[in-house]
């Protein structure tokens, strides 16, 4: 009798420490995409701060900048630049594009679509992984295009929420000549309803001054409508 009740109980031990299997990729991303339209439905805009910290150590170069952010309703970020420190070339050069260029994709019909979907991506299951802490579907993601902001590489799926958690990879395609190869670390935190990012970590091995890091830390954001007018009154150097 002893036996069997040792038998049984391992049995169910062993049910319970055998992992359930993942989802299909595409239900994943649907299932994500479905989510993101009902946040969406309900984004009302936000304002925060970014710091920019670019860094070079063969060349003892560093650069800082201070931006406050503003996203409207349709997702369109202006930036204001609060303060600038260090690297003259990076301050000169390197930032204004950054901001320039993420103004500008960012405006509604600017054409550049670079959502996780099924137009721009295919997806293939890896597995599930506690990253950050939460549970998540790690998921390889394919370009199908070679386009500028499209990303070949992983991204962490929250099993809760079905919200990015983490994309780590690299660019489809190349950003300039002067840039051999740029792996980075995109990782996204939960504010209120929504998923922000948190941080942004590139190296980028650039000609003639060779391994490059710029760092993005994102914090004090302030949800809705109202903060991102009154911030957005205030004006900006970057549309």
């Amino acid at each position: 009798m002893l036996a069997g009740t040792f038998l049984l109980i391992s049995l169910i031990a062993a049910q319970e420490s055998t992992p359930a299997p993942a989802p299909d990729a595409n239900d994943v991303i649907t299932a994500m995409m479905q989510k993101d339209a009902e946040r969406r439905s309900e984004f009302e805009g936000y304002s925060g701060l970014r710091t920019y910290v670019l860094e070079n150590a063969a060349h003892q170069k560093r650069a800082e900048m201070t931006v406050r952010v503003v996203c409207r309703r349709n997702g369109a970020r202006s930036f204001e630049v609060l303060s600038e420190t260090g690297w003259g070339g990076a301050r000169k050069h390197v930032f204004p594009k950054l901001l320039e260029a993420e103004a500008t994709a960012s405006q509604p019909g600017s054409g550049e679509d670079s959502g996780v979907n099924p137009e721009n991506y295919s997806f293939r299951m890896i597995g599930i992984e506690r990253i950050c802490g939460h549970t998540a579907y790690a998921i390889e993601i394919t370009p199908k295009l070679p386009k500028k902001y499209l990303v070949r590489g992983t991204i962490w799926v929250d099993t809760a929420d079905y919200a990015i958690l983490r994309i780590e990879g690299s660019p489809a395609k190349p950003p300039s000549f002067f840039i051999r190869t740029v792996r980075f670390t995109h990782s996204y935190q939960k504010n209120g309803p929504l998923w922000l990012p948190e941080s942004d970590v590139s190296i980028s091995d650039v000609r003639i001054f060779g391994p490059t890091e710029l760092t993005i830390l994102y914090r004090d954001y302030q949800l809705g409508m109202e903060s991102a007018e009154v911030h957005g009154a205030e004006g900006s150097r970057v549309p």
